[in-house]
């Protein structure tokens, strides 16, 4: 439903505009086809949770279109199935994230729909416990799935269960089932706010129309603005290796990496480079071609660079044969190593760099791309001319800095391990 764009979004060419409560718009037109697509984000997210209610902001979240003040569920659903449209709201770490995907002809009615469902929602009882059966099935899923019991088993042993990075965003059976709504309607009056807000519309549309839309339904949105967490920065200083028997598993997952920087911090650029050397690549960089391809000792294996608001993380992930588990550890943190005591050939970095920065023009061939790439240049206040900077902030980076940023962060000493699997043959 998306279409080929002109040009390169950037200050000549997005209307961005903040309402007075706070809520900032950022709109692309794009009439080359009749689609118009929304990704927005608000700054609440299960940061707010508490470790007693993990789960919490991810719960409220896919309540959101279940019912709210203009909109009982059926008829939610009527207005959007109905044209063929998409409308989601979901919860991740820092943000409540939502998208709209519509017929031009249809957008704005589907803004109204959104505001209602983001602004007033019902929490309606029998919804509540048809979601909680849903979420408790989910939750046991995951849990038989050997790579998320690593990667939550990783993430805890980094941060801590009750830390907001090391605690699920999702929750835990026992937080879900104990949900009430009088808790949802507590967590949405008190941490629901239109300040710091981001929309990011692209396509056949009129930014004058949308602006003063999305004036109509979120102008008058005043609420205190909350409070924010204080997120506590943890560095442990042993490198525990955590292994987690299932039972009926034929495959062992594993996850070994350790912290890194958040967002705005200026090795960003050169720790995103390093981590595409590394496992994302072609045949998932080095590691891809290292661990699977030459000595056959994984299924998959690639890395991860995440960079939260407050702290990052580095890791690799593999999943591997139960027999070949440590054989497979010992290869990637040998892969950890090299990065940060060889300088990389200059033809492998350029490589990687031609991959970063060719992939975008890609990415913003579609509306979905532009909206979502203009929701994260908003959200990280990266300028509107971010990407014409954008190319130099990747070509900048130099051998001696992915080596730097290697050696600091992928320290093979302070890696944290987390196996999950049948037991030990």
């Amino acid at each position: 439903m998306s279409r080929r764009l002109v040009a390169q979004p950037g200050p000549e060419t997005v209307l961005q505009t903040q309402l007075s409560n706070g809520l900032q718009l950022l709109v692309r037109e794009n009439h080359s086809s009749p689609v118009a697509v929304l990704h927005g984000a608000l700054r609440v997210g299960s940061v707010y949770d508490s470790p007693a209610q993990a789960g919490l902001a991810s719960f409220v979240a896919g309540m959101l279109t279940r019912g709210s003040e203009q909109y009982d569920y059926d008829r939610f659903n009527a207005a959007v199935e109905t044209i063929g449209a998409s409308l989601t709201v979901t919860a991740d770490t820092h943000s409540t994230d939502f998208s709209i995907t519509c017929l031009a002809e249809d957008f704005l009615g589907l803004l109204a729909l959104l505001a209602d469902s983001l602004r007033h929602p019902t929490f309606p009882d029998d919804q509540l416990e048809r979601l909680r059966r849903r979420r408790l099935v989910q939750l046991q899923e995951r849990e038989q799935d050997t790579a998320s019991v690593a990667t939550r088993h990783f993430y805890e042993a980094l941060f801590g269960r009750s830390h907001p990075y090391g605690q699920m965003n999702d929750g835990y059976p026992e937080t879900v089932a104990a949900f009430q709504r009088v808790d949802l309607t507590h967590f949405h009056a008190h941490h629901y706010s239109p300040q710091g807000a981001v929309l990011a519309v692209a396509g056949d549309v009129d930014p004058s129309q949308v602006a003063e839309v999305v004036e109509q339904c979120f102008g008058d949105w005043q609420t205190p603005t909350p409070a924010q967490p204080t997120i506590e920065r943890i560095r442990r200083t042993d490198a525990p290796c955590i292994r987690v028997a299932m039972a009926n598993k034929v495959q062992s997952d594993l996850v070994v990496g350790t912290y890194a920087v958040p967002r705005s911090d200026p090795a960003f650029y050169a720790l995103r480079v390093a981590n595409t050397l590394l496992g994302q690549f072609g045949m998932m960089g080095r590691l891809g071609e290292r661990v699977r391809e030459e000595e056959g000792l994984a299924y998959y294996c690639y890395s991860s660079f995440v960079a939260e608001q407050e702290d990052g993380v580095w890791l690799a992930a593999a999943g591997v044969p139960p027999t070949a588990v440590d054989a497979a550890l010992e290869s990637i943190l040998s892969e950890f190593e090299r990065l940060g005591t060889q300088p990389v050939p200059a033809d492998e970095l350029a490589d990687s760099q031609a991959y970063l920065t060719g992939v975008v023009p890609l990415t913003l061939e579609t509306n979905d791309g532009v909206a979502s790439t203009l929701l994260s240049i908003a959200w990280h206040n990266l300028g509107l001319d971010y990407l014409q900077r954008y190319p130099g902030l990747i070509y900048g980076v130099t051998p001696s800095d992915v080596q730097r940023v290697a050696a600091t962060y992928l320290d093979p000493r302070r890696c944290v391990r987390a196996i999950a699997g049948p037991e030990e043959p």
